[in-house]
């Protein structure tokens, strides 16, 4: 007996409307926290698990001033973020590839205080003993996510294809 027949044979290939599937995108972004954000330098690729938070389609990463990832970034904007959920097996298999330009926010930059009122910072604050009144001031990541390569399985027991694709440019 097999637990999940629809997932043998071939994979569908139809494409699940653009609606739903920025609704299954964020969905995957909203019940996870942590991804592996890569970036591209003089010693070539780095990949750095980190916290996110988002906004959309905008993420939101903090991080010390100085890290190889900032480095990096300051040479090269182009980032690629890995988000996948917990696997159990084929059937729950679910996670997306986001492509994006990243820039670093600073303390009194345009956008800093917007990102910070979505990067949650306050749950750290109580973890350290440190004051809630007291935003931080690291630098912080704005991922604007601008292509997303989506798998999802569970996507083949309505007859899409397991793998999707979005684009911010529609055309």
């Amino acid at each position: 007996m097999i637990a999940n027949p629809w997932l043998v044979g071939p994979a569908p290939t139809a494409v699940l409307p653009r609606e739903r599937l920025v609704e299954r995108i964020l969905n995957l972004l909203s019940s996870q926290n942590m991804c592996v954000l890569a970036t591209s330098g003089p010693d070539g690729p780095l990949a750095t698990p980190v916290r996110y938070y988002h906004h959309d389609l905008t993420l939101y990463v903090t991080s010390q001033a100085g890290t190889p990832k900032l480095r990096n970034i300051a040479g090269d904007p182009r980032v690629s973020v890995g988000v996948f959920a917990p696997l159990v097996g084929q059937a729950s298999s679910r996670g997306a590839q986001l492509f994006g330009a990243a820039r670093v926010l600073l303390p009194g930059d345009d956008g800093f205080e917007e990102g910070m009122a979505v990067y949650r910072w306050q749950s750290d604050a109580v973890e350290r003993g440190r004051p809630l009144g007291d935003v931080p001031r690291n630098p912080l990541l704005r991922i604007e996510v601008g292509r997303v390569v989506y798998t999802e399985h569970w996507l083949r027991r309505d007859g899409y294809a397991p793998r999707q694709f979005w684009s911010r440019d529609p055309g």
